[in-house]
């Protein structure tokens, strides 16, 4: 009986120690290197998605205002780095990948995750690399940089959906900001056009969000996983209301939020919203453009999410292209 006991309360506390599914933050390494994500914990609920009317720079996509029910999930603390996403590039690190990959959510041979190409120019247009935002991919890119680091790490990682970003932006809050309706705080929390002195910065040098999360508002905007309706929030066209998402049926416009360092403070509201456009790729010569690169949108980045509830192996397919 004793021993019984005894042996409940390891497993207990074995899985204490290494069932991560659970209410808090952690480092994701990358097999092969020093190279961490910081990931935190984001708690699900229900916010009010959008903005009202009487809200300064209100656009008409940001309405109407509706209730929405979102799951737990992790997000990245910071925009994905070039110190990381070149890893993806490369590809130097995938036969460091362990025989049994750590996480038990995803099994798949990343040699079998397609690989960007290699831009036919430097894609951070000399504004800095160690520490700095990765910009300039397309959606598809950002996508399998997601199942790359899955096939790495075992665990599920991919883009958050709009409504998850919008409700990881604002953190609880109802103002146009997480931290008020005043854009004249906004040097404290974000680059934008007042202050980014023509370029993109180095990540999480501002205040974060009161989640804990950096450059939700500027520096660069960020990818969703959602075709971009901008009459979507209509109700005849919300089919759901929990966890909500624009399956895209065609390339183009994509959902992108956040706004970026070229932009004005109105681009920065937690509810903003922009579509991505075929004019991201205007100056690319290559015929045909690339798939993997925007050579027009050194505004454009992204940042991860990985779902407490992991989805079913055909669901995590349909998440990845």
């Amino acid at each position: 009986m004793k021993k019984s006991i005894l042996n409940i309360f390891l497993l207990i506390l074995f899985l204490g120690f290494t069932n991560e599914n659970v209410n808090h933050d952690y480092l994701q390494s990358i097999p092969g290197t020093k190279q961490k994500v910081d990931m935190v914990y984001i708690p699900g609920g229900k916010f009010t998605m959008g903005s009202p009317k009487s809200e300064k720079n209100h656009f008409g996509d940001e309405g109407p205002q509706h209730e929405v029910q979102i799951a737990p999930f992790w997000m990245a603390k910071y925009e994905i780095t070039w110190d990381i996403y070149e890893l993806f590039m490369a590809r130097e690190i995938d036969s460091k990948k362990p025989t049994k990959a750590l996480g038990g959510e995803v099994s798949i041979d990343v040699d079998a995750v397609s690989g960007a190409t290699q831009p036919y120019t430097d894609m951070s247009f000399g504004m800095g690399v160690e520490g700095y935002p990765a910009i300039c991919m397309t959606q598809l890119s950002a996508l399998k940089f997601c199942k790359w680091l899955s096939a790495m790490t075992g665990n599920f990682y991919r883009l958050p959906t709009e409504a998850e970003w919008e409700f990881a932006c604002r953190a609880g809050t109802k103002t146009a900001y997480s931290f008020g309706d005043d854009p004249v705080d906004l040097d404290i929390y974000a680059w934008y056009e007042g202050n980014s002195e023509g370029t993109y910065q180095k990540v999480g040098q501002k205040k974060p969000n009161p989640w804990g999360l950096h450059d939700m508002h500027g520096n660069v905007s960020e990818w969703t996983l959602d075709q971009y309706i901008p009459t979507v929030y209509n109700k005849r066209k919300r089919k759901t209301v929990s966890n909500p998402r624009v399956i895209p049926t065609k390339v183009y416009p994509r959902a992108v939020r956040g706004g970026a360092w070229t932009d004005k403070p109105s681009r920065l509201r937690s509810a903003s919203r922009r579509p991505s456009s075929k004019q991201w790729k205007k100056r690319d010569p290559q015929i045909p453009k690339s798939l993997w690169w925007h050579t027009d949108a050194p505004f454009v980045g992204f940042r991860i999410v990985r779902p407490l509830n992991t989805p079913t192996v055909e669901e995590q397919i349909t998440y990845w292209n």
